[in-house]
């Protein structure tokens, strides 16, 4: 028997008293059997007849019966016969009393009528209850045995109606964990697609955007070239001209950062030094910075400390810095734009006295759409994504950004750190103006160019630009005029929209070059459709080029210098 349960029948012993019944017609006799047997263990209930006794024994229950054979209206044996009858007493110990049966058929009877003892009067009281002592342990045994294995019974069925609660729970948290994974995989999916349309509705939002620009760019660009007539149009057409690149590089921004998010953006790395990165990203804010009257200091110690970078990425981040800095200063300020180099790593920081941070803002500053300014004080535009192109652009180098401040007012500082590569490893950079080569070449050159846009304004403005730049021009405003104009203009240089009516850029380019003559032919894509996926359709689709509106005078001389033409007739 194992410990517990030992300890566990042990304290259902404690205080526990038996019941004896003791049945005898003389009432001497039964005074003299409680002298005998008193002990505080036991309960004595008197009985003076059968009857009594039937009575006592269907209201309790005892340990043990001590019997007197000889009584007037049932002997022992018969009474002993009725409690073995009955199954509720059937196992009661009998103990009989005599004095007149001593013969051995007599004995015999007792025994057969469940008697586990025959005693003679005068009884031994030693002997006597030395026999009702075990009888009484050995019964108050069984009740605590019962006990116990009805608590433990109750113990196992209480055990089995946790299993099956915690079964059942376990099957409703199975069935909650199925349905909040589906639920889950729902909404992931429902994400995706918002991300999808979301990321349709920035592209078909950037190119409607790039679409008006493109030919209000090309205006200001032939009042240019045309020269302005007053000083008032002159004035009026830089503003128009800020403004056209500023809206362009909203939308250019707003289309970098979603590519960034996406993990789109992959990185053309070369050896390069950081003073060239630098020069080109100064001579992107330069205008910018002299009409905000600004004094731009820069301090480098070396000039050929190099990084392997993208350069054009590195360009767009520092770009990025140099205009925030200017942007958020007033009108005759100081930038100071430093270069340290140590220990294989190089720090570039770029320092303004303009409005400054607070402190609580320092950590939030580079998260997306975060301004400095209030929407309702905000007065110097901006989408509040530059810096955090910034910092994907300079981490997707393995570098960091970080920002202080002392607070309001006090102006800021921001220290880009990117790690060095050895001296030399840069091939020599020739410091050309490529620009003016490119006009100079360009003016000398006489194409015949075909425009193909279902945008009417951009059309005409583009002509008219390339008409007063030397060329000869024909318009199209849809692909299939487009394909049917090549065989009787026979351009040298193609200019493709992609969304057109009737027929698309990319089919009309590819029956293009389907024609006779057409693989030759120079074929750009021109339009609002910027993504990477975009431009590897228009080179799957047969394009030389792929130009995102709005293009500058800049870039039509760079495509012409380009193109390698024989017959400029």
């Amino acid at each position: 028997m194992p410990k517990a349960y030992e300890a566990a029948v042990a304290n259902e012993l404690l205080d526990f008293r038996v019941n004896i019944l003791v049945v005898d017609d003389e009432p001497r006799n039964l005074a003299v059997l409680e002298t005998v047997l008193d002990d505080p263990a036991y309960r004595l209930v008197r009985a003076g007849s059968g009857n009594e006794a039937l009575l006592a024994l269907m209201a309790e229950e005892f340990a043990v019966l001590v019997l007197d054979v000889r009584m007037p209206d049932m002997t022992g044996f018969e009474l002993a016969n009725l409690v073995r009858e009955r199954r509720k007493t059937a196992r009661i110990p009998i103990i009989f009393l005599t004095a007149y049966y001593n013969e051995d058929q007599h004995i015999l009877e007792g025994y057969t009528s469940g008697a586990v003892d025959y005693l003679h009067k005068p009884v031994n009281p030693a002997v006597l209850r030395s026999k009702v002592a075990v009888f009484a342990e050995l019964y108050k045994k069984n009740v605590a045995l019962a006990r116990v294995n009805a608590a433990l019974v109750g113990e196992v069925s209480e055990r089995r109606r946790t299993e099956a609660l915690l079964s059942n729970l376990n099957a409703t948290l199975d069935r909650r964990i199925t349905e909040r994974t589906e639920a889950l995989r729902s909404s992931e999916a429902l994400l995706k697609d918002a991300d999808r349309r979301k990321d349709e509705f920035l592209a078909t939002l950037a190119h409607e955007l790039r679409n008006p620009l493109a030919p209000m760019r090309n205006a200001v660009q032939i009042l240019r070239l045309k020269g302005s007539v007053t000083p008032e149009s002159k004035w009026a057409s830089k503003i128009i001209d800020r403004q056209i690149q500023a809206m362009s590089r909203l939308v250019d921004d707003l289309m970098d950062a979603a590519r960034i998010n996406q993990g789109k953006i992959e990185l053309r790395r070369e050896p390069i030094e950081i003073a060239r990165i630098l020069r080109d990203a100064i001579e992107a804010c330069k205008p910018f910075i002299e009409e905000c009257a600004h004094e731009l200091v820069v301090s480098m110690a070396d000039d050929h400390i190099s990084v392997y970078a993208d350069h054009i990425r590195l360009v767009q981040a520092f770009t990025n810095l140099l205009h925030n800095a200017a942007k958020y200063m007033n009108h005759g300020g100081r930038i100071d734009l430093s270069v340290e180099q140590s220990h294989g790593n190089v720090t570039i920081t770029v320092k303004d006295a303009g409005i400054g941070i607070a402190q609580e803002r320092l950590q939030s500053i580079f998260e997306m759409f975060s301004q400095v300014e209030s929407a309702l004080d905000r007065s110097r535009g901006g989408l509040g994504i530059g810096l955090t192109l910034t910092q994907r652009l300079v981490e997707l180098h393995g570098g960091s950004v970080s920002a202080s401040s002392a607070g309001l007012g006090q102006g800021s500082e921001f220290k880009v750190h990117l790690l060095s590569i050895e001296p030399g490893a840069e091939e020599a950079h020739e410091d050309t103006d490529f620009g003016a080569i490119c006009t100079a070449e360009s003016m000398q050159r006489r194409l015949r160019i075909l425009i193909a846009d279902d945008n009417e304004d951009s059309a005409s403005t583009l002509a008219f630009l390339l008409e007063t730049m030397g060329h000869v021009v024909c318009q199209a405003h849809d692909g299939v005029a487009a394909v049917q104009q090549v065989g009787v203009f026979d351009p040298h240089l193609i200019l493709l929209d992609i969304g057109m009516p009737k027929l698309n850029g990319y089919e009309a380019c590819k029956q293009i070059r389907d024609l006779p003559g057409g693989a030759a032919r120079t074929i750009v894509a021109v339009t609002g459709w910027g993504q990477p996926n975009d431009r590897v359709l228009s080179k799957q689709a047969g394009f030389d080029r792929h130009l995102v509106k709005p293009l500058g005078q800049a870039e039509f001389e760079e495509v012409i210098a380009s193109m390698n033409v024989a017959d400029n007739s």
